[in-house]
């Protein structure tokens, strides 16, 4: 009895940890669509609604969903609140906090990162220029993340299972 139920919590943590992996392989897709579109907005707002920076934050952060939208959210509450900061400081403050738990894999928060080092120290049509640069970057990055969700979703799902199982029989 006790062997069974050994058996059991060994297939299921395993299968858990395959279905944690082809999780994360699924969300960044979504989040990197998340962020192009949240980019796209916020060129909007600057370029042509003239929108200050922290309130330009703030509307995209209403449009977008989580967790892009928590991102600019942050930022947008770290500028309105008037600490001091400015808005490079507080991107790379709130990326930090955020690349930690999302699913954005290391070049993807290097081209967010990037975009924080030019954000709101130039000119309406310099900050355009950037947004859709680190768009377009995004885009690649994009292409790439749906190819390996493609391939890696279903393999890890199975793995995680299948792994558990060859533990078991191994250990019988």
């Amino acid at each position: 009895m006790f062997k069974l139920i050994g058996g059991l919590l060994v297939v299921a943590a395993s299968g858990w940890a395959g279905w944690q992996v082809s999780r994360n392989y699924a969300r960044r897709p979504v989040e990197l669509r998340q962020f192009i579109a949240a980019l796209q907005l916020l060129e909007t707002e600057i370029t042509y609604a003239a929108t200050p920076l922290p309130e330009a934050l703030g509307g995209v952060a209403e449009q977008v969903e989580t967790p892009a939208a928590s991102f600019f959210r942050q930022i947008a509450d770290d500028l309105g609140a008037h600490r001091g900061c400015s808005a490079r400081e507080a991107w790379h403050d709130t990326l930090a906090c955020y690349g930690s738990c999302s699913a954005l894999g290391p070049g993807d928060l290097s081209i967010l990162r990037g975009l924080g080092n030019s954000i709101g120290i130039s000119d309406r049509e310099d900050q355009s220029k950037h947004l859709r640069l680190a768009a377009e970057q995004l885009k690649t990055a994009l292409a790439i993340a749906e190819d390996a969700a493609a391939k890696n979703v279903k393999m890890w799902n199975y793995m995680g299972l299948l792994g558990g199982m060859i533990i078991v029989l191994a250990l019988y």
